[in-house]
């Protein structure tokens, strides 16, 4: 299958998965002076180098997890995203270490103790199309490559040509490729969600739905509002215990409902306190990497002088390409 042709990509990167994708890595070790664990900021480090190298942006930022158990979502279900704990010390120092990154890397990066990264990301694609739709006759219009493999990021494909780019196994999907491996749309992802749960997130969806009751539901209904506005239907699919899914759709609808608000991505955050909220295309300009920032960086916090020579090397191959 040929990919879409790309003009004018906006990049927005979920930058815990590379981050914690890194710190739990068996494969990827690094330590200060004092031994004290290096691992996250390393391989984002790597990870920003590599981003850099291989899409040169134009536009891109960087959106951070900072409301883990104080977001909007823990006070509307305390059990969301209980399976996860507070990173250490350590840990929270080295997430500090990589917002600081982005910035020496000259990427706007963004966090929120109420948004999580994927509001964040969701609110940075509306206000990219909103400029697109400002500015008629475009060329060549925007692109959003999210750069990601959470599949719930994948919502918010809404053109041909985004895509979910899984960047270590370089790995990019489209809306197609969507429909292809959940059997539904890009739209209709929190619905599937609403019905299935994610465990992941200790979201717990309507008992008994897997996922090909939600997709064979999603494929006779538009969402999840117009299955419920159509029970007496449901029970006449010719899926198996048809009549007993219509009933457990009906006894735990507002499980489902809430189910599927925590897995719908905000897109819109107008709150004077949420700067990504008020962002301009020309905000999401990539700047340049600042060399004698970096090497002070790498001083702060204490790495050895045989890596910081290594990184320093890929860095100044990076400024000069």
């Amino acid at each position: 299958m040929s990919s879409p042709q790309l003009s004018r990509p906006v990049y927005l990167i979920d930058a815990s998965i590379y981050i914690f994708q890194a710190h739990f890595s068996p494969y990827i070790e690094c330590f200060d002076r004092q031994g004290g664990d290096l691992s996250a900021v390393y391989g984002f480090t790597q990870f920003l180098l590599q981003f850099l190298r291989r899409a040169q942006p134009r536009y891109a930022a960087v959106a951070h997890d900072e409301s883990l158990f104080c977001g909007f979502r823990h006070s509307l279900c305390p059990n969301y995203k209980s399976n996860r704990e507070l990173p250490d010390d350590n840990l929270a120092m080295q997430l500090q270490a990589c917002a600081t990154l982005c910035e020496i890397f000259g990427l706007v990066a963004y966090g929120s103790k109420v948004y999580e990264a994927d509001d964040i990301i969701g609110t940075l694609s509306t206000r990219v199309r909103v400029h697109e739709q400002s500015q008629p006759g475009t060329a060549s219009p925007c692109q959003l490559h999210i750069v990601s493999k959470d599949k719930d990021l994948a919502q918010l494909l809404k053109a041909e040509e985004d895509c979910l780019w899984e960047f270590s196994s370089n790995q990019r999907r489209f809306r197609e490729n969507i429909k292809e491996e959940f059997g539904v749309s890009p739209e209709q992802i929190p619905d599937y969600l609403g019905l299935t749960g994610d465990a992941v997130d200790c979201i717990t969806g309507v008992p008994g739905v897997g996922a090909v009751k939600a997709r064979e539901l999603l494929q006779n209904f538009r969402d999840m509002d117009e299955i419920y506005d159509n029970l007496h239907t449901v029970a006449q699919l010719k899926l198996r215990g048809a009549k007993r899914l219509a009933d457990q759709l009906e006894a735990h609808r507002d499980l489902a409902e809430l189910s599927r608000t925590l897995a719908t991505i905000v897109c819109e955050v107008d709150d004077q306190a949420e700067e990504f909220g008020r962002v301009e295309l020309a905000d999401l300009e990539a700047g340049v990497l600042d060399i004698d920032e970096f090497r002070s960086f790498l001083v702060e916090y204490g790495f050895v002088s045989g890596v910081s020579e290594r990184l320093v090397s890929q860095a100044l191959r990076l400024a000069e390409s």
